[in-house]
């Protein structure tokens, strides 16, 4: 899962959406300027990882992206389904998504004296491209797998799996919305937090 499903799942808990949406950004177990429930969120980020990619219904969709894609596919499959919950929003939420997207920025800001120098460079480009609304249209998916593909180490190519998206579109969505249920139900057994 990408930024928009890790702090869905933080339900409307502010320290822990922060934690979840370091987790990418931060290793080890040493959390300096951080609350409890911020490094709570981090351990949250790090258990939505293992049980998304242990989920056979994942595997499904890496399977199709594999040949292509190698390594990269787990990276790709995380970026459609962030896709498929933004376009999907409304099944999830009762927000609308840009008052949520809206409301997710102003939260991520108000914590920012917090965050490594790193997540401020990610969240100053993910605030002014509006990252989390964009998900929800296949153009800004585009934009995401470019963006992606120009940070990674190794020649990926993942900015050519918009084809992909765009050929097996009716599989990915179905497997996600197989697939986000038992998410849901296994972030709030291990957290407690309603989503």
């Amino acid at each position: 899962m990408n930024y928009l499903a890790h702090i869905y799942l933080s339900g409307t808990d502010e320290e822990l959406m922060i934690g979840n949406f370091l987790g990418d950004h931060v290793r080890g177990n040493q959390f300096p300027n951080l609350t409890k429930r911020m490094v709570d969120g981090i351990y949250l980020h790090r258990f939505i990882d293992t049980f998304t990619d242990s989920h056979e219904i994942v595997r499904e969709s890496k399977l199709r992206l594999r040949p292509n894609y190698g390594k990269y596919a787990s990276v790709i499959v995380d970026i459609y389904y962030d896709h498929f919950l933004a376009y999907n929003w409304k099944n999830y939420h009762e927000m609308s998504l840009p008052s949520y997207t809206k409301k997710i920025y102003g939260i991520l800001n108000k914590h920012h004296e917090r965050l490594p120098e790193r997540t401020k460079m990610v969240l100053s480009h993910m605030s002014e491209h509006n990252w989390l609304l964009n998900y929800a249209e296949l153009e800004g998916m585009e934009k995401a797998l470019r963006g992606i593909s120009k940070r990674t180490k190794f020649e990926s190519n993942i900015d050519k799996s918009i084809h992909e998206l765009k050929e097996y579109y009716t599989e990915f969505e179905k497997e996600f919305s197989e697939f986000f249920p038992d998410l849901i139900k296994a972030v709030e057994d291990k957290s407690g937090v309603k989503v």
